[in-house]
């Protein structure tokens, strides 16, 4: 047994930790929105010197009613897509559970599979206790659905004034509503096209992805949703009516400063290990900074010249994650004599334990004790009418899509179909990699057998080392036989 913890142990750090999704590839950031790093903390930044640093931001017009019309046969389903959390106390233990028997946050190799279950009732367990004293902090319980059902409801109000009928439907990762809950509704309504729209500005493979890998594998199972039409928005940092709702925000927070000029905007947002970017290909911190950028810009338009900074909040386990760190670069600042905070959740669009807890609790704390006497923190952008509006628009524009060829350029936030989505970008099935623990082949340029042959061959082969290590273990004789070294199936 302890040798069984130990490899266990060794696998989880090699691999990342406890939070770390099956490995999947995404092609590059097209070159054109590939963004440079943050400049240091303190740097100004002129208008020009935005200019050229900052990509231009798409024009997202409002369709013509016909055209949309054109081509809506029907009323369309907009699937939101989000992680979810407790609705209560109780619900804490269960919905921790969940998170953590997800082989994409706890993963183990394919011979240690059985253990997801016990690994998620111990961590489920250990953690309830503090888990529930953060949502009793906030209220009892996650706010996240109830934003999401009135976003949903707020989308199908724009959506119609630009001459499109649709229902919302919602589909949390990890708590109820369901993924199969939502996919249910959608099949009892008879919904024929259907627009998904995950809640999170910037694509991960451990947000988006997560989702989208569950949402494909229960909706083609169906052989009825297989028939309904769909196309999916990866991601929308990029769009206009978010950035311009982001900064508007930021801006009415800076001017409750009594020198507004003074304070800093910081930028905080969910972090995520850095094999993610380096190994992964994921294209979360580029679209991150993109994001930053783009707000930054869109202030310096309105007047304001503030410096800024981006930084990377809920890092844990012991593998390194995206830097700079939140908490250390507060309290670097703080060093630097920074007394007025604007803090802007840039990746979360509905109020949840990570911004009412940890920012205005955790972080507002560090940051009063390292000297910033001034602090506001922008809300998360909720039902913000601009915000909501232009996420109506990129639902209608995708409309047309389901009838396209597919496009490549997920990283760009074009709509894609869910069949796709995940071939695409590899979500679901890692064709360029194999794995035997934490090391890593090339797929490319084998030779032989058929990837069906080899998979059946694999079986075949498995299923010989579990019978001979069954015999072994009735026999009385697999732990002497670990021990001295010898497989269990070597008389095989």
């Amino acid at each position: 047994m302890r040798l069984l913890l130990a490899l266990l142990l060794t696998t989880l750090e090699r691999s990342g930790g406890w939070l770390m999704p099956t490995p999947a590839r995404h092609a590059p950031l097209p070159e054109a929105w590939v963004v440079p790093p943050p400049a240091p903390a303190t740097a100004s930044r002129s208008r020009s010197e935005a200019a050229r640093m900052v990509v231009q931001l798409k024009p997202t017009p409002v369709l013509e009613a016909d055209t949309v019309n054109g081509v809506a046969n029907g009323r369309v389903g907009v699937l939101l897509l989000n992680l979810g959390g407790p609705d209560t106390l109780d619900d804490v233990e269960p919905f921790l559970y969940n998170l953590f028997s997800d082989p994409e946050i706890v993963t183990l190799p394919s011979f240690l599979k059985w253990l997801n279950g016990p690994i998620a009732t111990l961590i489920s367990k250990s953690r309830a206790s503090a888990s529930k004293e953060g949502y009793a902090s906030i209220g009892g319980g996650s706010p996240q659905l109830a934003t999401t059902i009135k976003q949903g409801q707020a989308l199908e109000r724009a959506l119609a004034d630009i001459g499109v009928d649709a229902k919302s439907y919602v589909a949390m990762r990890y708590w109820s509503p369901f993924t199969s809950d939502a996919l249910a509704a959608i099949k009892a309504d008879g919904i024929q096209r259907l627009v998904v729209l995950p809640l999170y500005p910037q694509f991960s493979i451990s947000t988006s992805g997560s989702s989208l890998r569950i949402l494909e594998s229960e909706f083609y199972a169906d052989q009825e949703l297989r028939q309904v039409k769909n196309t999916v928005i990866p991601a929308w940092y990029n769009r206009q009516g978010y950035v311009e709702a982001m900064a508007r925000l930021v801006a009415e927070k800076i001017d409750k400063f009594d020198e507004p000029s003074k304070a800093h905007v910081f930028f905080s947002a969910h972090g995520l290990p850095v094999t993610y970017i380096e190994d992964l290909g994921d294209p979360y911190k580029a679209q991150t900074e993109a994001s930053a950028r783009f707000v930054m810009r869109r202030l310096q338009q309105l007047g304001y010249d503030n410096d800024w900074t981006l930084a990377y909040q809920s890092r844990v386990g012991p593998v390194e994650w995206l830097k700079p760190y939140t908490d250390d670069t507060i309290r670097e600042l703080g060093e630097k004599g920074i007394e007025d905070m604007v803090v802007v959740p840039v990746s979360f669009v509905s109020e949840h334990i990570e911004t009412l807890e940890e920012i205005d609790m955790e972080y507002r704390e560090l940051a009063e004790e390292c000297g910033v006497k001034n602090w506001e923190r922008v809300p998360a952008l909720g039902l913000e009418t601009d915000f909501i509006a232009d996420l109506a628009r990129a639902v209608a524009e995708s409309l047309p899509k389901m009838d396209e060829r597919p496009l490549q350029e997920i990283n760009e936030g074009r709509p894609v179909s869910l069949r796709v989505v995940n071939d695409l970008i590899e979500l679901k099935a890692k064709d360029n990699q194999l794995e035997f623990g934490p090391v890593r082949y090339a797929r490319e340029g084998r030779v032989g057998l058929t990837k069906k042959a080899e998979v059946i061959n694999g079986r075949i082969a498995m299923a010989a080392i579990t019978a001979a290590s069954a015999v072994s273990i009735a026999q009385g004789t697999i732990f002497d036989e670990v021990i001295a070294g010898r497989l269990p199936q070597s008389w095989f």
